[in-house]
């Protein structure tokens, strides 16, 4: 049976692709789906095609501005009020929440409403708004078997899912590791996610030139930089003699992803998910200021499992990344093994177990648990 949802989520990447992807499969099922965000999460290109969108006005409580704080009700509460209004008229049948100050209203007038709600966390630890609305809504669906930061209570309505990624990396999963001959092309991909990130662009270009001379003359970088690091970070490859590709945003990331030997990479929730899906070995270094360290906590999985090397970015220096790299890159079948293993951790049907759920929260009588359940160990 047909029905509406409503996909609330805030103007980043990370919460804005797995809302994107969920669309997608809500909408291959026969459902329609309406957007809530905010200005910039409406902006991102190719993502929301077709889908019916709305910008809300949301507050953002900034711990360190209390001033601010009054203000900020008043725009959630404002925003609250728009999301009834559009309820009124778009009848949805569950208003799903991907994190991020932008879900807030549209989860507080579901809330009011009595409409069945469910959030859906990408990372490692339970982020701030997620676990505000957490003992209010029907479900939790997460992406990791250990997620920080949520309550023992809540064990009995939390799914683990996975994290969804698009169509086009998930279609890497069925193809081979590409193929590495001793003395072939080495191929590098470098992202700092959707933003860059400037450790890397200063970083990795002198880390490679420390790389044996027979090594580095195999090398073939893709670099995706910050606009205001790109011209830098170009003359560095080329004093270096490294051939570089150097962009500020790569629309073809599932095609760089194929080709890559291996990724050196921030540890974003939907870079993990797509190194995972993909198989792709990587070398990671976590934001250090992001809320809860949740970038160290989300690289975790994939490091233990062999996949991934971990460096704090207080570590990660030029001698760090050619250590780490020689001991990746000189050994091909260690590569193709540490690809395996990053697979071996993806969890392919994140986007249709999540879609499962979200189609069983409004008939709780016929309500069965989706997806694998919720590691006991992750509970605090």
């Amino acid at each position: 049976m047909s029905r509406h949802f409503v996909l609330a989520a805030g103007g980043t990447g990370g919460h804005m692709v797995p809302a994107a992807a969920l669309a997608e499969e809500l909408t291959k099922r026969g459902h329609r789906v309406a957007l809530v965000s905010d200005a910039r999460g409406v902006r991102f290109p190719g993502l929301f095609d077709g889908i019916q969108t709305h910008v809300l006005p949301a507050g953002r409580f900034q711990m360190k501005k209390p001033l601010g704080w009054p203000s900020a009700i008043r725009e959630m509460w404002r925003g609250r009020a728009m999301a009834r209004e559009l309820y009124r008229t778009f009848k949805p049948a569950a208003v799903i929440g991907f994190g991020g100050y932008p879900a807030m209203p549209a989860l507080l007038a579901a809330f009011s409403d009595k409409i069945p709600t469910a959030v859906h966390e990408q990372n490692a630890v339970l982020g701030r708004v997620n676990r505000l609305v957490a003992g209010r809504v029907d479900a939790i669906a997460t992406s990791y078997a250990e997620t920080e930061r949520l309550a023992a209570k809540h064990e009995a309505k939390t799914h683990l899912v996975g994290n969804p990624v698009r169509e086009a990396v998930l279609a890497l999963r069925t193809r081979a590791y590409p193929l590495l001959e001793e003395d072939g092309i080495f191929r590098v991909l470098v992202t700092g996610g959707s933003q860059g990130a400037s450790i890397l662009s200063q970083v990795v270009p002198d880390g490679l030139a420390m790389l044996p001379v027979t090594f580095r003359r195999r090398l073939q970088v893709t670099h995706q930089a910050r606009i205001e690091d790109i011209d830098a970070v170009r003359a560095k490859y080329a004093a270096h003699e490294i051939p570089a590709e150097l962009a500020t945003y790569l629309p073809d990331l599932p095609d760089q992803l194929a080709w890559a030997h291996v990724v050196i990479a921030r540890a974003g929730a939907s870079t993990i998910a797509e190194l995972t899906a993909a198989g792709r070995p990587a070398i990671l270094v976590p934001l250090p200021s992001a809320m809860d360290d949740h970038q160290t906590v989300n690289a975790r999985e994939m490091t233990v499992a062999g996949g991934a090397r971990t460096i704090p970015q207080t570590e990660f220096t030029a001698k760090e990344l050619a250590k780490q790299m020689q001991r990746l890159g000189l050994d091909p079948a260690a590569l193709e093994n540490a690809a395996g293993r990053a697979k071996s951790v993806g969890r392919p049907k994140a986007v249709s177990d999540l879609a499962d759920l979200v189609e069983s929260l409004d008939a709780p009588l016929a309500r069965l648990p989706v997806g694998a359940p919720q590691n006991k160990a992750a509970f605090a």
